[in-house]
């Protein structure tokens, strides 16, 4: 992963039509992300996964990238 800080949390929300999901951190921080920020390149993940990652601003808002499956 980058030198970027590391946040963990649950994966509480994925539509694998669209590529779209939602962690929770473990903060209770909702962080939306797209699939292909999954690291391991399948893009889809189970909703209730804990997951690693860490958060970039794209575009308009911060979003999840490199999620990990714990």
């Amino acid at each position: 992963m980058s030198a970027a800080q590391i946040h963990s949390g649950v994966v509480t929300a994925f539509d694998a039509h669209a590529g779209l999901g939602e962690i929770r951190s473990h903060n209770g921080e909702a962080i939306p992300f797209h699939c292909v920020a999954i690291a391991d390149g399948s893009r889809d993940i189970e909703i209730g996964a804990a997951v690693e990652f860490v958060v970039r601003f794209h575009i308009k808002r911060d979003e999840a990238f490199e999620i990990r499956k714990k």
